[in-house]
């Protein structure tokens, strides 16, 4: 398979009342994240623009979470409380997914990459072109 190849993952929260479909390579690029939330949750970020996610399920079940700047917006299954994808503050215009709640089977390879919220500008330029 080309290393650029788009599949289909799809995905949810545990109780699977959310349910999603993201377009992206079988091979992912996840970036793990040091800030506080990020890292007491374990999210693992797979940035892509917002026309490559469709919530399919639960929009009923999300609720919202804000705080510092308040431009992330932290959505989270209401049931069973996994935060599976959010808008995050550094690309307001596009989706963060958490790879951990991908479904198996259409992940051929896992590469994870440090974040450092310390030098939080210098590690958004870098991951600029991720929702574009």
């Amino acid at each position: 398979m080309d290393d650029d190849a788009t599949v289909v993952h799809r995905g949810g929260c545990h109780c699977g009342r959310v349910r999603f479909e993201v377009d992206a390579p079988a091979r992912l690029q996840a970036l793990d994240c040091n800030c506080s939330i990020c890292r007491m949750t374990g999210f693992l970020h797979l940035i892509v623009p917002a026309r490559a996610f469709r919530l399919r399920a639960g929009a009923d079940a999300l609720s919202e979470y804000s705080f510092g700047t308040g431009i992330a917006r932290h959505r989270f299954c209401a049931h069973c409380g996994i935060k599976a994808f959010y808008v995050p503050r550094s690309h307001p215009d596009g989706i963060d997914v958490n790879v951990r709640c991908l479904d198996p089977g259409t992940v051929e390879a896992l590469e994870v990459v440090p974040f450092d919220d310390a030098d939080r500008d210098a590690a958004t330029a870098a991951i600029a072109h991720l929702s574009r």
